[in-house]
C-alpha cells in the first residue's frame, strides 16, 4: 500500500511538474534577438514550423509549440513571412499564425518610372531580383490584352503606387497588382471601362492615349504644364512633324542596355523605332509609367497651337509657335544655365 502512494505521489509530482513545465514553456515570453525574420514556406509541416521558430530564437520548445497546436485541434498555421520585434509567448505567436500577420515589404513606384526602375525597386525591398520580375514585365501582356492588344510589354500599366507585397508572391501577381491600380484608375478617368477599350481622345486609342501619357510625364513634373505639352505633341502630330522627344532616345538605349545616363547629340541617330527624332509619330508605345495626373492630361490636352517647348531653369517650360520664338526660348534658357552655374 505505502508503495502504491509513493507511486501516486510521484506520478502526481510530474504531472505537476509537466504541468508547470509546459505552462512556463507556453506563457512564458521570449525577446527575438532584434528584428528576426521568419520565413515558413507552404506545405511546412506543424513541426517543420516549431524548428524554424525556435532555430530563430522566437520559442523555447518545439514541443510545447506542437503541443498546443494539437490542443486547439490542428488549426491552420499560415505560411508567410513573419517579422518577431518583440517579446511573445508561444500562444500569442501562434494566434499571429492563424490569422497570416505576415509582414509586407514596401515598393514605392513613383510617377514616371521605367519598367526598369520599378523591377530594381522590387529588388531593393527584398523581393525577388530585377531580372526575374523584368522577364514579367516584358512577357505577360495577357494581364493588358483585353485594354491595349498592341502591347508589347507591361509599360505604361504598372501603375504608380506605394504597395505592400509579401515574398510569398510571385512576381506575376505583383505586376499583377500594378495593373489593377491602373485598371481602377483608368475606369475612374473614364480612359477605360467595360463599355469600350477606346480613349475619349478623338482618334487616338488607349495604347496611344498612355504613350502620350507616358512621354508627357517624363518632359515635365509641373502638372498645370501636362496639358499644355500634351498639346505640343498633339499638335506635331497632327501636322505629322517628328516628336523630337529626348525622353523616347533614353527609352530606347534601355531596351537596348546602351543608356550611359546621358544623351549627346550623336544620340539623336540612334536607330530604334522608338527614336522621335528619326521617326514621326508616337514611339511603338509607352516609355514609361505615368501617373493620374500625367494621363488626364494625354486624354484632355489644352487648347494652343504651341509647337515648341523648352525648359527655363527654374523647373518650368516655356512654349512657343514658331521655331523663331523657339530659338530665342533656347537662347534665354542657355543664359540662365549659365548664370545659374556662376
Amino acid at each position: 500500500m505505502l508503495i502504491v502512494r509513493k507511486l501516486v505521489w510521484l506520478i502526481l509530482i510530474a504531472v505537476i511538474a509537466a504541468a508547470g513545465w509546459l505552462a512556463w514553456a507556453l506563457m512564458m515570453p521570449v525577446g527575438p534577438p532584434g528584428q528576426t525574420v521568419v520565413l515558413l514556406r507552404p506545405g511546412y509541416s506543424t513541426r517543420h514550423i516549431a524548428a524554424e521558430l525556435q532555430k530563430a530564437g522566437v520559442i523555447r520548445s518545439q514541443r510545447a509549440f506542437i503541443l498546443w497546436h494539437y490542443y486547439h485541434h490542428g488549426r491552420t498555421l499560415k505560411a508567410g513571412e513573419y517579422l518577431f520585434d518583440k517579446p511573445a509567448n508561444i500562444i500569442q505567436i501562434q494566434k499571429r499564425l492563424r490569422r497570416g500577420d505576415v509582414y509586407f515589404h514596401t515598393v514605392v513606384v513613383p510617377e514616371g518610372f521605367t519598367m526598369f526602375d520599378v523591377a530594381r525597386a522590387v529588388e531593393g525591398a527584398g523581393l525577388g531580383s530585377a531580372d526575374d520580375f523584368l522577364k514579367v514585365a516584358r512577357s505577360d501582356t495577357s494581364l493588358v490584352s483585353d485594354i491595349d492588344p498592341q502591347a508589347h510589354s507591361l509599360e505604361g500599366y504598372l501603375f504608380p503606387e506605394t504597395y505592400q507585397f509579401s515574398r510569398m508572391m510571385t512576381m506575376q501577381e505583383m505586376a499583377a497588382a500594378m495593373v489593377r491600380q491602373f485598371r481602377q484608375v483608368a475606369t475612374q478617368i473614364g480612359l477605360a471601362g467595360s463599355a469600350s477599350p477606346d480613349a475619349p481622345t478623338p482618334g487616338y486609342s488607349l495604347h496611344e492615349v498612355v504613350t502620350m501619357a507616358s512621354i508627357v510625364e517624363k518632359e515635365t513634373a509641373v502638372p498645370e504644364e501636362r496639358p499644355m505639352v500634351a498639346s505640343v505633341y498633339y499638335n506635331r502630330l497632327d501636322k505629322r512633324i517628328a516628336l523630337d522627344a529626348d525622353p523616347s532616345i533614353i527609352y530606347a538605349e534601355l531596351i537596348a542596355g546602351t543608356y550611359q545616363g546621358a544623351l549627346h547629340h550623336a544620340d539623336m541617330q540612334f536607330s530604334s523605332a522608338y527614336n522621335t527624332y528619326r521617326h514621326a509619330g508616337l514611339p511603338p508605345g509607352p516609355i514609361a509609367n505615368p501617373g493620374r495626373s500625367a494621363l488626364q492630361a494625354a486624354m484632355h490636352p489644352a487648347e494652343t497651337d504651341y509647337y515648341y517647348f523648352v525648359a527655363d531653369a527654374q523647373g518650368h517650360h516655356r512654349f512657343a509657335r514658331t521655331m523663331e520664338e523657339h530659338n530665342k526660348n533656347v537662347i534665354a534658357y542657355r543664359k540662365a544655365l549659365k548664370e545659374h552655374e556662376q
